[in-house]
């Protein structure tokens, strides 16, 4: 397996002590799971959205390279536990604390507790583009201007 490095930087000392180090779960995991560095449970109601700091900054200093929070299938499945932005950019020039912003979309109180794992952090590449204006596209596509659901459902 062919990994890059990571600066991480700790920012409250209960990571790494009572709150373990993101890591991967399993060897085909593509995220690291982040956890709510919390000192006590926090409940989050119905339609309530809350910001749950994970204790943790990065360096990826590399602009080819971004870190996405992704919310956890299972919370998001059994618990209407999501993201509040849906997928969170973390840019290679951020260097500051990685906050968790937690909405409740389920139907009842749900409790986040110290430790707990509340969001995936994946890596991706980035390609920077230089955007051309221009009065019309060089190529016609098959779709066209064809929007939502112009490809069929089946």
């Amino acid at each position: 397996m062919n990994q890059r490095k990571i600066e991480t930087k700790i920012i409250n000392p209960l990571i790494g002590t009572s709150i373990p180090l993101p890591r991967y779960a399993t060897d085909g995991a593509a995220a690291v799971d982040l956890r709510a560095c919390l000192t006590e449970s926090r409940t989050v109601h119905p339609g309530e959205t809350v910001l749950i700091p994970s204790g943790i900054a990065i360096n990826i200093h590399d602009p080819g390279l971004v870190a996405l929070l992704v919310p956890r299938s299972g919370l998001g499945i059994k618990h209407g536990i999501v993201l509040a932005n849906t997928v969170g950019v973390i840019d290679s020039d951020y260097q500051g604390e990685i906050g968790i912003g937690i909405f409740n979309r389920g139907a009842v109180p749900y409790t986040i507790e110290p430790g707990e794992r509340i969001c995936q952090m994946m890596f991706v590449p980035v390609t920077q583009v230089a955007l051309e204006v221009v009065s019309e596209f060089s190529m016609e596509t098959e779709r066209g201007t064809g929007g939502f659901g112009s490809t069929g459902s089946i």
